[in-house]
């Protein structure tokens, strides 16, 4: 029964596999034509550590440039709002804008109608939390080529 199926199975692949050699070949060569080509590229772009960076005093922060600065966050807890008053009165001595938004959704709406001077907080809990920044930020060039 069964190994008599088996057995003719096994012997109809080797036929077809026999008859129809470009084929055959071409499932083995290609994987590994492939798997050459990745090892090439890596190899073209090794991926760069950058050393660690010591302690410096980066003097005081330029505040002129934080000027109708707004800072929108996002859900307002008791926690997100402690975070945001710290940021805003003890860091700066006129404080920096904050709005609260009740969703995620209302906080892009908001930086859509003020794109230039708006950078968004998500709080996924009391200890972490994402940056939302409109589409203008540029983006840094020293580390480009190890993204």
């Amino acid at each position: 029964g069964v190994w008599r199926q088996t057995r003719a199975l096994l012997f109809k692949n080797c036929l077809i596999k026999c008859r129809t050699k470009k084929s055959s070949v071409q499932e083995v060569l290609f994987p590994l034509f492939f798997l050459f080509w990745l090892i090439l590229m890596s190899m073209m772009h090794p991926h760069r550590k950058y050393g660690e960076v010591a302690n410096t005093n980066l003097g005081t922060l330029d505040t002129s440039m934080l000027v109708n600065f707004v800072i929108g966050y996002t859900p307002p807890t008791r926690m997100a709002r402690e975070i945001m008053n710290k940021v805003a009165f003890d860091n700066f001595e006129d404080g920096i804008i904050t709005e609260e938004y009740l969703s995620e959704e209302e906080l892009q709406e908001a930086s859509a109608f003020k794109p230039s001077n708006f950078v968004g907080v998500v709080f996924n809990d009391a200890m972490s939390y994402q940056l939302r920044f409109p589409d203008s930020v540029a983006m840094s060039s020293i580390y480009m080529e190890s993204r």
